[in-house]
């Protein structure tokens, strides 16, 4: 669990009056400055890459999308938006 910070205590004044103009009395979650992109970490980025560049090469060589969906176990529209992307670049 994330241990929260009171801004009073490690941020100036000016800059918690600042805050305040935009969040009254909620959390706010501030990220790291060096945080890593999605998926950099595991590799899923990569894997789903690969996946979808098969999924490409199969439907270019006449797989329809209804096998495809099987195949992946994917949803038709995943399968639809999958291709499209591929095709308008």
């Amino acid at each position: 669990m994330t241990k929260y910070v009171n801004a009073n205590k490690v941020l100036p004044e000016a800059l918690v009056q600042e805050i305040q103009k935009y969040v009254q009395g909620q959390h706010l979650y501030i990220p790291r400055s060096d945080r890593k992109a999605w998926g950099s970490s595991t590799g899923i980025r990569e894997d789903l890459q690969e996946r979808n560049a098969e999924i490409v090469r199969m439907y270019k060589s006449g797989v329809n999308m209804i096998k495809l969906t099987e195949l992946f176990y994917l949803s038709v529209e995943r399968i639809e938006a999958i291709i499209y992307d591929d095709l308008s670049k």
